[in-house]
């Protein structure tokens, strides 16, 4: 199977605006198609409470033809249009859907963040982890989060292999982003962040890149749009990640990031493997 995963920051503006940073997005998205996946996972849709409307059904099932999807958005009480997470899906599958709860603090289980594909032999899971935020107010938050979704991950692997991807707002090691010494105590590296991932792949999984690629540098799938010259410089973050359960480790082909041409903040990541 071919899987592909990717912080798109707003599938409703990729839908519905003709900005300039909305056309680059459709650019990323033809780059998707052309590499036909089976699956493909989308975290912040920023999609309404009530789903996709009727506009963007459409322009779905035009852009996505051939692809089933599911979606899941933020409900009160936490904000609109904020986070959320969807699966397209080869009409060929007909994967059965959970979307859990972890026990989460705050409004985190209300954000739409995970959405879990069962297809019998295996589970296709996806995360938008919430991000420890300015000044580090989410922190302590956060680090509930990881424990539960360690967790979650876990039970889930007790019962089949798992395959989980996902923007994971941590760039685990030092050689994860372009700038560690800077970001001691940025959001994304903190140690209690990077503790937090330690102790998930410490469960029993893997991060294929690194399975694959080794301790190879400079390669990453975020870079900060706030900063016009981060991409150019590549001066970027590796936080989106494809895991499997360890048993499957052996079954990856493929695990890289796909060009996200001049567009800014997340590249897609693409994952094949033999299931």
């Amino acid at each position: 199977m071919r899987l592909i995963s990717w912080n798109i920051d707003s599938l409703n503006a990729a839908l519905t605006s003709d900005s300039t940073r909305a056309v680059l997005t459709r650019k990323v998205m033809d780059t998707i198609l052309e590499n036909d996946p089976d699956v493909i996972a989308l975290q912040e849709t920023k999609l309404p409470a009530s789903g996709p409307s009727k506009k963007h059904m459409e322009y779905l099932e035009t852009y996505f033809k051939g692809y089933s999807y599911t979606w899941r958005s933020s409900q009160e009480p936490a904000g609109k249009s904020y986070a959320g997470t969807m699966f397209l899906y080869k009409d060929q599958y007909s994967p059965d859907v959970i979307y859990p709860e972890i026990q989460a603090p705050d409004t985190m289980d209300s954000e739409g963040r995970i959405i879990t594909l069962d297809f019998g032999e295996f589970y296709l899971t996806q995360v938008y982890t919430p991000n420890a935020g300015d000044e580090l107010k989410r922190l302590k938050d956060r680090q509930v989060w990881d424990e539960r979704y360690a967790e979650y991950l876990q039970r889930l692997d007790q019962e089949k292999p798992v395959v989980a991807t996902g923007d994971y707002n941590v760039a685990h090691k030092e050689i994860d982003l372009a700038n560690p010494q800077n970001n001691r105590r940025s959001a994304g590296f903190t140690d209690e962040e990077r503790e937090g991932f330690t102790n998930l792949l410490n469960k029993g999984f893997t991060d294929t890149f690194r399975h694959v690629h080794g301790d190879v540098t400079g390669a990453y799938t975020w870079w900060a749009q706030r900063v016009k010259t981060s991409k150019i410089n590549n001066s970027g973050w590796r936080i989106d990640y494809w895991l499997v359960s360890d048993r499957l480790a052996g079954k990856v082909i493929k695990s890289e990031m796909l060009d996200s041409g001049e567009r800014q903040d997340h590249a897609p990541i693409i994952l094949d493997i033999d299931l």
